[in-house]
């Protein structure tokens, strides 16, 4: 629609409305002009609907519903929208429910309003005001599939289980068995601890149909859930030897072996799954996920689950979303590099993925990969010229590469794509910048970008360390690096990085004891600790006489970082 003309559209709506808006008449008698004004304007109401103007829809039919309070149609759909808006609170919902009921109580013949009211309560908690509104529509429209479903529902969730029974009898009747029906009915008699009428009702299905793969799964079920194992695997055997292409049963006797705990007939079972080929990809990835899951738990190191990968792949070898969840197994395994070939053949079907492109990056980054997370990081560009969250990613990549030219032309692009108004990103974004500007040198460029990244955002914690560490460094003022840096800690407390840097400030500043107190938090809170830690734990001990100490800290700070000459100088000569 052209949108002057809905401006106009909705304009002529308006004058409609406002008389009556200004005149007050909420107390006042309903005359028959202001009937008539409800209803055109409940179905110029109807008209917004269809063309997806949801606010005019809902005013509309407020403003109809204020005209008279006796249509009980505008009542109803009013109450249906605030319900739907999902944004009030209960109390707010209640009224809601009320103008449904309003509808209701005039009208219970009404098939959609009342199957809605119903549900309504259902959502509410109002559940036996649900079942009697359902049951009586159930009445009025007797053997109706659809509503003799939704009572039996009702039934269970009011915890009328013999009724909820008694209406799928009546469903059997008119309409026929199925294998849902039995399974609600056994659900039933397993809340009313009837194990004789639970089991003598898949009896009476499975006599229908003795060879179907289903019906004895399910009566494989209900034997289980009594604890008559024999029995269980009796009928999971029987719907195998049925059905042996059928991969559901292969995995219905997986899970019963997985119960009783032979771990040896369930992988034989899951491998069957696996390689069956009428058991979509979908259902054996959620099978598989569940099999590494408790691998892991376990602590797993055998090769069944490559073997498993190896056999999915040889059936899908397409199926992009297996290399992924086999990439993500060998993340787990510390196997980054089998992790990134996995990673590479999803992106080989998915190219465009930007965010499969950041996952490959960062594989290559906890491998140590930099190349690879650098050749990642071009490939994915190529794909997502405009990607605002690759820059973010490829950026820091490019700094530790030490190829600060790209890095710096990276954050520039970046700094062209984020919103203006995004005043966290561009502050991470000329904070990183800074950290550029900074191993370059230029350490005058660096601080005043650092100052520019906190004018932007003066919250932004990784921006403030760093500008504190670094004129640590440089040794100029401390004592607006000593402050910074408190706000850090403050901020994050148990930040390994930030007590690090907090207590290198006050060993700078002389304050060894302090310093040695917040070195050690920083310790405490690394869990993979670094060689900067450990030396600056050194030089802090060093400092308070503790020399011997001090070479203990020095020495794996070297282990961890053997090319740091500055590091080994301060080990006593002939130490290793």
């Amino acid at each position: 629609m052209n949108k002057g003309f809905r401006h106009i559209l909705w304009a002529v709506a308006l004058i409609v409305l406002l008389p009556v808006a200004v005149t007050g008449r909420d107390h006042k008698e309903i005359t028959d002009a202001d009937r008539r004004k409800s209803s055109y304007i409940f179905l110029e109401a109807q008209n917004w609907k269809s063309r997806g103007e949801a606010d005019a829809y809902y005013d509309l039919l407020r403003r109809a519903y204020e005209l008279d309070s006796t249509n009980t149609a505008a009542a109803f759909y009013v109450g249906h929208c605030q319900l739907n808006m999902r944004s009030g609170n209960k109390e707010q919902y209640e009224r809601a429910l009320s103008l449904l009921k309003k509808h209701f109580d005039a009208h219970p013949e009404d098939f959609y309003e009342t199957t809605y009211y119903s549900d309504a309560c259902m959502m509410l908690g109002r559940n036996e005001e649900g079942l009697e509104a359902i049951r009586g529509l159930c009445q009025l429209n007797p053997n109706k599939l659809e509503l003799e479903a939704r009572l039996a529902e009702a039934y269970t969730r009011t915890g009328h289980y013999a009724e909820s029974n008694s209406t799928l009898d009546s469903i059997k009747l008119h309409h026929g068995s199925s294998f849902q029906l039995t399974s609600k009915k056994i659900t039933n008699f397993i809340a009313l601890n009837d194990t004789a009428a639970a089991i003598a009702e898949m009896r009476e299905l499975l006599a229908t149909a003795p060879l179907n793969a289903s019906y004895n799964m399910g009566m494989a079920g209900v034997m289980q859930q009594f604890g008559m194992s024999d029995s269980a695997l009796h009928y999971l055997n029987v719907a195998q030897e049925a059905e042996p292409q059928n991969g559901y049963t292969y995995l219905a006797k997986a899970e019963y072996y997985k119960e009783i705990g032979d771990s040896a007939a369930y992988e034989q079972q899951i491998y069957h799954v696996i390689t069956s080929e009428n058991l979509d990809v979908e259902n054996k990835l959620a099978i598989l996920v569940s099999d590494l899951r408790d691998m892991v738990n376990r602590g797993d190191t055998t090769q069944r689950a490559q073997q498993l990968f190896n056999t999915l792949l040889s059936l899908h070898p397409h199926e992009a979303e297996i290399h992924q969840l086999y990439s993500d197994y060998l993340v787990a395994r510390d196997d980054y590099k089998g992790a990134a070939e996995q990673q590479g053949y999803f992106l080989d079907i998915n190219p465009t993925d930007a965010s499969a492109w950041r996952r490959l990056m960062v594989i290559n980054i906890m491998g140590d990969n930099m190349p690879g997370a650098i050749s990642a990081a071009e490939r994915a560009l190529e794909y997502n010229p405009d990607s605002l969250d690759l820059y973010r990613y490829i950026a820091p990549t490019y700094f530790q590469m030490k190829q600060y030219d790209k890095a710096l032309a990276t954050y520039d692009k970046a700094l062209s794509l984020v919103d203006s108004t995004d005043a966290a990103t561009r502050s991470e974004l000329v904070g990183g910048m800074a950290d550029v500007y900074f191993e370059q040198g230029d350490t005058v460029k660096a601080f005043a970008t650092y100052e520019k990244s906190l004018e932007i955002d003066p919250l932004n914690i990784g921006a403030m360390n760093n500008y504190a560490y670094f004129l640590s460094l440089s040794g100029l003022d401390l004592e607006k690096a000593e402050k910074m840096s408190a706000m850090t800690i403050k901020a994050y407390p148990d930040n390994a990085t930030y007590l690090d840097t907090y207590a290198w400030i006050l060993y700078k500043k002389g304050d060894y004891e302090k310093a040695l107190e917040y070195i050690k938090r920083a310790i405490d809170n690394d869990d993979s600790l670094s060689s900067d830690v450990l030396d600056h734990y050194g030089d802090i001990l060093e400092s308070l006489g503790r020399h011997d100490e001090a070479v203990k800290q020095w020495r794996k700070a070297s282990d961890l970082a053997p090319e740091n000459n500055l590091i080994k100088a301060k080990l006593p000569k002939g130490s290793d």
